[in-house]
């Protein structure tokens, strides 16, 4: 079928509710493996993608050349393009999770009642999980791996402009697993991409437990709207790097042009500067050069423009809110650490948020303060990062409260069971 193909609505139905069907019964087997067996079937699937790389390239480059046709921009682009190292390093993904401890059955708690009663809190899979992304196809592997890892089956569902590429990992995986044991339709993926597919997954709670989207604001706010299961989310990455007045300034340089430069179409990317004003004569200069040298506009608050000048253009109420994605930095000095919490927790996403100060307490009053998933004292908010966090690749990075935040890995996507034993306890009645 070709990912472009029209369906009718009663057809997409069908076949996403068939696919979930399906992943139900590959749940429970999953539930049932041991962890030597999933770590097994785990290196065999990577394996089969190292010898697959000649046909997923291929694929690969039919994905390429329609987003240049259809005008897709560089960065877009970029997280579409697949090369012998990064699938080599997919790869080299997918054995490191299989090093990783199997969080499955792991007792969490464990008490004896006064009656005799033994209660255990033990974690158990969630099931089958859906995964809803856009544009990067190693989210085909990292999600089915994971899901795989903590004994979940997952349907996948990635965008039109990935559809080839897509299709050959996640055949590479489910066929690389099998030789081993894995069970049938424990890795899915939505073979087209209409829109009423999302609608229908949304919809289908009787055999999806959990969707995670992951892409732009606007697909994760109709799949937010439509579902009628627990949707774990990011909306966006406004990450802010704070210079405190008692930062090591030129700590405070490398930290700010590494976090906006090393990768700046990621979500834990650098988009606003905040300075204390105590600073920001000595700083900012040293800054806007080295950002400049590396293709950077600027853009200011009022003060940033009298320090900087005609380096930096006017910063408008959007650019505070704003997730570039781009080398586009917004800057703005405040007059101290009370502001900077008040103007992150105003504007910012809930993602990571970074002090760079040799000030102690201010670092903790930041840490404490600032409402994200992740706050970071004297570092780049480049490490909000499931892989540079020691726990294995990752979903993505959960700004909600409930369930999971941060770095979503392995034990994000358990749950837990109570296991009660008794030797014939009665309930009593009064």
């Amino acid at each position: 079928m070709s990912g472009t193909e029209s369906l009718s609505t009663e057809a997409i139905h069908e076949k996403i509710y068939a696919m979930g069907k399906r992943a139900r019964a590959a749940g429970h087997a999953l539930a049932n493996l041991a962890a030597d067996q999933k770590n097994t079937i785990l290196r065999a699937m990577a394996a089969e993608l190292r010898s697959q790389v000649t046909g997923i390239l291929f694929e690969n480059a039919k994905d390429l050349e329609a987003g240049r046709e259809n005008g897709l921009s560089s960065a877009l682009l970029d997280r579409l393009r697949l090369n012998e190292s990064r699938l080599e390093a997919m790869a080299d993904g997918i054995e490191q999770v299989a090093q990783l401890s199997d969080p499955v059955g792991d007792v969490l708690d464990e008490r004896e009642r006064p009656n005799g009663m033994k209660i255990q809190q033990v974690r158990v899979p969630i099931g089958v999980i859906g995964i809803i992304y856009e544009s990067r196809p190693n989210v085909t592997s990292d999600a089915a791996v994971l899901c795989l890892k903590s004994g979940n089956a997952t349907i996948l569902r990635g965008g039109s402009e990935a559809i080839h590429s897509n299709r050959a990992i996640c055949d590479a995986l489910q066929a690389g697993g099998e030789a081993e044991g894995l069970p049938p339709s424990s890795i899915q993926l939505v073979p087209f991409t209409d829109r009423e597919s999302v609608k229908e997954m949304a919809s289908m709670d009787r055999y999806l437990d959990l969707i995670i989207p992951r892409g732009g604001k606007g697909l994760i706010e109709t799949v937010v709207s439509l579902s009628r299961m627990p949707v774990i989310k990011h909306y966006d990455g406004i990450c802010h790097v704070f210079v405190d007045e008692a930062a090591d300034l030129e700590m405070a340089r490398l930290i700010a042009v590494d976090a906006k430069t090393q990768k700046p179409g990621v979500c834990n990317a650098m988009e606003t500067l905040l300075v204390h004003e105590k600073v920001a004569e000595r700083l900012l200069p040293d800054v806007a050069s080295s950002l400049a040298r590396l293709g950077v506009e600027l853009r200011g608050c009022q003060r940033t423009e009298e320090i900087l000048g005609a380096v930096v253009g006017e910063a408008t109420e959007e650019d505070w809110q704003a997730e570039y994605l781009d080398l586009i930095l917004s800057i703005k000095v405040v007059a101290s650490k009370g502001e900077a919490i008040e103007h992150i927790n105003l504007y910012g996403s809930h993602h990571t948020d970074c002090i760079v100060t040799e000030d102690r307490e201010s670092a903790e009053k930041f840490l404490r303060e600032v409402d994200s998933a992740c706050t970071f004292h004297n570092l780049s908010t480049r490490f909000s990062d499931g892989e540079e966090f020691g726990f294995g690749a990752e979903i993505g990075i959960s700004t909600d409260k409930i369930h999971a935040r941060g770095p979503m890995a392995l034990r994000e996507l358990t749950s837990y069971q109570y296991r009660v034993r008794g030797d014939g306890q009665l309930k009593e009645s009064p």
